[in-house]
């Protein structure tokens, strides 16, 4: 069971998150803040598996608050859910140590999937905003390479479809294998590219000229 807690000050959004995870198999919302003052005395001893995040919060913002849950669990996974998509709260969010970013007009079956995504070890985000990460760390991340870096058709596919924001099951039906396959072809991939996540293999992949 895939513990989850949701962190957002607006209590029918919360609610709403809330009953949508308690309602799908394999997860559990084991607990709901408005803030993350109330949360961080606790978060050890919940010991979650994902946190999902707003930013604009009471008190303390949710990029800080991501800042020192990691220092207290350095392993939880983050995902930020906010209405905010500027270039500076999408690059603090994940600098702070978030692992996904989506905006809170994604469907409630797309929010699920980014969750199951996220506990698999991927990055979600809508597709506008992987663009701008990619944009970003094109611009802010000096990134060195020395080896040849040669990818299978299916690694290359594979690639060219996370670059455009597409989804695992998306990935899987387009090249006929399964979706634990996608993730084995996505761990190959970051293997190659020596990172551990999507969005700066996206980013060392169009500096390397492997993405058009």
């Amino acid at each position: 069971m895939v513990k989850v807690v949701i962190v957002e000050d607006n209590p029918i959004f919360r609610e709403g998150i809330g009953a949508l995870i308690n309602g799908t198999n394999g997860l559990r919302c084991i607990k709901t803040y408005e803030k993350y003052e109330t949360l961080l005395p606790e978060i050890e001893e919940l010991n979650p598996d994902i946190i999902i995040s707003d930013i604009n919060l009471p008190g303390m913002s949710g990029i800080d608050g991501v800042i020192k849950v990691k220092k207290l669990l350095p392993d939880v996974k983050i995902m930020m859910l906010t209405v905010y998509e500027d270039d500076k709260r999408i690059f603090e969010a994940l600098l702070a140590g978030a692992s996904g970013y989506l905006s809170k007009n994604t469907s409630p079956a797309k929010i699920i999937e980014a969750i199951e995504e996220l506990n698999a070890g991927g990055s979600p985000m809508n597709a506008n905003i992987a663009n701008k990460v990619v944009n970003l760390l094109r611009s802010k991340t000096n990134i060195s390479i020395e080896n040849e870096i040669n990818f299978s058709f299916k690694e290359k596919t594979v690639l060219e479809n996370i670059a455009k924001g597409k989804n695992y099951a998306y990935i899987a039906e387009e090249l006929n294998i399964s979706v634990h396959t996608v993730r084995y072809y996505i761990k190959r991939i970051y293997e190659k590219l020596q990172t551990s996540s999507k969005s700066e293999a996206i980013a060392i992949a169009y500096k390397k000229g492997l993405l058009d």
